[in-house]
């Protein structure tokens, strides 16, 4: 499968080296959080990554959850257990679980759907920043700290009608972002579509912390770092 690429598996465990990790943030998610670089000092596995092995592994579920319960660093041990539970969970060889999955339904394993949905889905999750977020943000007057930006993946489900075609898309349909003091909850919530009808729904959540007053000279230098690595960027 294409995620071979951003992974590999020896003596029973999956290992991702910050390499692969951020390869796929900036070649799949179109995703340029400096915390994924290979060289970043708090550096970490993107969210998306391990929902793509997820699918990779077991299929895409008709209804399908995944709860986030710590970073992953460069080269952990994973194991992905054998298993047909509805739930599972993700951990390393020490037992610390990383991701809890559910899922249930009918499962497509067919290599070119299971594909295209990981592809376009963490496209639509790669957009997060800046084009969902900083929006949000500004029309809050809140922002995260530009020196240290704590945006995490706290999870995401979806449900899907008839999982089995490449001719898909996500949209976005709600974008919002609930506030309590330092600390906020972004919600994304989309659409799944199949040549513009729709066929199924999902939302991802994000939590961020560090909240402090909008100051757009702090910002915008930022977003236009950020764009700029983007920009610049060639696989």
């Amino acid at each position: 499968m294409f995620l071979d690429a951003y992974h590999c598996r020896s003596g029973g465990a999956v290992r991702i080296s910050a390499e692969q990790a951020s390869r796929f943030a900036k070649e799949v998610a179109g995703d340029f959080n400096p915390i994924h670089d290979a060289d970043a000092r708090r550096f970490c596995v993107p969210g998306d990554l391990m929902f793509a092995l997820v699918l990779g592994y077991y299929g895409l579920s008709e209804r399908m959850g995944f709860r986030f319960r710590g970073m992953v660093g460069r080269d952990v041990p994973l194991v992905f257990p054998d298993s047909d539970a509805p739930g599972l969970s993700i951990a390393d060889e020490q037992g610390k679980v990383y991701l809890d999955v559910e899922r249930d339904g009918e499962v497509v394993r067919d290599p070119a759907v299971v594909e295209a949905f990981i592809r376009r889905y963490a496209a639509f999750s790669g957009r997060n920043f800046p084009e969902f977020l900083e929006p949000l943000m500004r029309e809050r007057g809140m922002m995260f700290n530009p020196d240290r930006p704590l945006v995490l993946y706290d999870s995401m489900a979806f449900e899907l009608r008839r999982p089995t075609t490449c001719d898909l898309d996500m949209v976005l349909d709600t974008a919002s972002l609930e506030v309590d003091g330092k600390r906020a909850e972004e919600w994304l919530r989309f659409q799944v579509t199949d040549a513009e009808a729709v066929m199924g729904s999902g939302s991802k959540k994000v939590v961020i912390s560090g909240l402090q007053p909008w100051d757009e000279t702090r910002m915008q230098p930022f977003i236009s770092e950020y764009t700029a690595r983007r920009d610049r960027f060639s696989p």
